[in-house]
């Protein structure tokens, strides 16, 4: 983890949050972050020690503690994790995937079956998390496009099992699609996202620098097209409006990808996405309520707010 980041001193802020604002129980805040009540003794004890804990919590904490609290209560989310970093795109990407991989290694269950969906994000979620967890994990792919999930070159150790939808992520025409759905195969890994514990997700925005624009998946022009119809951004390759809903457009009946409404019906849906040219993608999915739970920056997660107060 980089310097800018400390899960560590996030979670004692969550705790102190709740033990002594809130008035919470020990036992209910290990219910609410999904650890132990050990565990939360001690991070309320470090908490004191590091002087997080006097009269007041700290400013910055306690903004950010605002901050998740009302995106939780405005979208009916599970939590929210706003992560204090600032900087370009790629650090910022790598600074959430880091994030996201703690948050979710510490709340694996003994499946360690997670879904996992397709773009840069979480594709870096994926290379930390096989790299921090002891007993491997199992990944489910959520489309198709076999290359998007295998590990990178520099992952010198990556404990998982890799479950993938042996297809490309588009295919040429509809009635392909419609054949790949019927193969045993593809339809034993649809099965199995169903009972996975977790599911991961990245968002994307319409910006050049989309990475189905990069793997040069779909063209300008596609993007372009797609934009008049009113898109703002993407949610496992299916592009959506402002509010959230699909756009109707050729594109999708060539998509090997799981259904928006069956991710809505997924365990534990984790958003993991973050930079002001997200805003609006962000802002569309939380409308859609696709999401349980989301991952983001801290000049993200006050522009959400901001947008949808203008909105």
């Amino acid at each position: 983890m980089g310097s800018d980041f400390s899960y560590e001193e996030a979670l004692m802020v969550k705790a102190a949050w709740y033990y002594y604002m809130e008035n919470y129980t020990q036992q209910n805040i290990s219910k609410l972050l999904g650890i132990s009540r050990v565990r939360v003794i001690r991070l309320l004890e470090k908490a004191r020690q590091d002087g997080i804990i006097s009269f007041h919590i700290r400013q910055d904490s306690d903004r950010r503690m605002q901050v998740e609290k009302e995106l939780i209560a405005r979208f009916g989310l599970q939590d929210v994790w706003v992560v204090p970093v600032n900087g370009r795109v790629y650090e910022l990407n790598e600074s959430l995937a880091q994030a996201a991989a703690i948050y979710i290694s510490d709340r694996l269950d003994g499946s360690f079956f997670i879904n996992m969906g397709y773009g840069d994000t979480p594709s870096r979620v994926l290379n930390h998390l096989a790299r921090r967890t002891e007993t491997p994990i199992n990944v489910v792919s959520l489309t198709g496009g076999v290359s998007y999930y295998l590990p990178n070159t520099q992952s010198s150790i990556f404990n998982a099992r890799l479950h993938l939808i042996p297809s490309p992520l588009f295919l040429s025409k509809p009635e392909m699609v419609e054949e790949m759905r019927k193969e045993v195969s593809v339809q034993r890994i649809q099965q199995m996202s169903w009972e996975a514990s977790m599911t991961v997700v990245g968002i994307g925005s319409m910006s050049e620098d989309a990475t189905i624009i990069k793997n040069s998946i779909l063209t300008q022009a596609d993007f372009l097209l797609l934009s008049m119809k009113g898109a703002v951004g993407d949610l496992l390759s299916h592009f959506i409006d402002k509010d959230g809903n699909p756009i109707e457009n050729n594109l999708d009946n060539r998509l090997l990808s799981t259904p928006l409404e069956d991710l809505k019906k997924m365990n534990n849906v984790i958003g993991v996405a973050g930079g002001l040219n997200k805003v609006d993608a962000i802002l569309a999915v939380l409308k859609g309520q696709y999401l349980d739970v989301l991952i983001t920056d801290e000049e993200t997660a006050a522009a959400l707010l901001n947008t949808a107060d203008q909105g």
